[in-house]
């Protein structure tokens, strides 16, 4: 079976510990706000996701995502500037290194614990597209 035609776009939901914390942490990085509500809403590129009111200490410890960038030097040139752990108490971030499956890889945990893996996009590989 098939996935009906108009479903192009999954969001996870994430938790936060602080909501207004999260949301200052995710603008601060370069994420568009869409909505700011009750969830809040985040573009990034083809895809996105929601901060929930909402935390787990073992979820979102557990709780991994990948951002494609296609000039990872450029994302980690603003990431460094950003000072993200005097602003909002998250571990410094890990500067992009070749990791053993493939990809160049730098490292972010936002304020909730969640663990960004920001992805150097190789063009000759279509699922990295």
């Amino acid at each position: 079976m098939t996935i009906p035609n108009g479903a192009e776009l999954a969001r996870p939901f994430l938790p936060t510990l602080d909501f207004e914390v999260s949301k200052a942490f995710y603008e601060a990085i370069g994420f568009a706000k869409l909505l700011d509500d009750e969830v809040a809403i985040f573009s990034a590129g083809s895809g996105g996701f929601i901060l929930q009111r909402l935390y787990d200490k073992q979820w979102a410890s557990m709780t991994m995502m990948q951002l494609m960038v296609d000039d990872l030097d450029a994302w980690w040139a603003r990431i460094e500037s950003l000072r993200l752990k005097s602003e909002f108490g998250v571990p410094e971030p890990r500067p992009p290194k070749m990791q053993p499956w493939g990809l160049r890889v730098g490292f972010v945990v936002d304020p909730s614990g969640v663990l960004w893996h920001v992805a150097q996009r190789r063009m000759s590989v279509p699922h990295d597209a």
